[in-house]
């Protein structure tokens, strides 16, 4: 009769070891369920800044007098605005050039339309200008009666 109680520990012990080895499979992977899952989102890709339309001196000293631009077609046209709009010079016309990589703060080289401003008495008459575009402003040196200034154009 002692067989019988060397049999009983032998199978629990054969269970054990059968129920052990199955927690350790070769490959498994342990299930922790107290670390969240990451979760990716998409960011959607930057746009190309969009510069065109009418823009307005920010900084001016007068709400009568000022310079107003407008960006169309490649081409930004600056005037010098006195009278509250009654009266207009050409400043600038030249060239925009955007950046291909949808930067959202950027400069750029225009390059005036001599057939534009060589007639026109307040215009400049540099061969290029640098703009800046950051925050959503544009901003260009100014230099008249030897005094140079930075313009900040917002758009309207």
């Amino acid at each position: 009769m002692r067989t019988r109680p060397f049999l009983a520990v032998t199978s629990l012990a054969v269970v054990a070891a059968i129920g052990l080895a199955g927690c350790s499979v070769p490959g498994a992977q342990p299930t922790d369920t107290s670390a969240p899952s990451a979760v990716k989102t998409q960011v959607p890709a930057p746009q190309p800044v969009n510069l065109d339309g009418k823009w307005k001196q920010t900084n001016a000293k007068s709400d009568t007098n000022y310079q107003q631009a407008t960006i169309a077609g490649g081409v930004i046209s600056i005037d010098w605005v006195a009278d509250s709009g009654d009266t207009t010079s050409i400043y600038w016309v030249g060239s925009v050039t955007l950046p291909g990589d949808a930067s959202q703060t950027f400069t750029w080289d225009s390059t005036r339309d001599k057939a534009k401003t060589d007639n026109a008495l307040l215009a400049s008459t540099d061969d290029t200008k640098t703009f800046t575009y950051a925050d959503g402003e544009i901003s260009y040196k100014v230099t008249a009666l030897g005094t140079t200034t930075t313009v900040r154009l917002g758009r309207q």
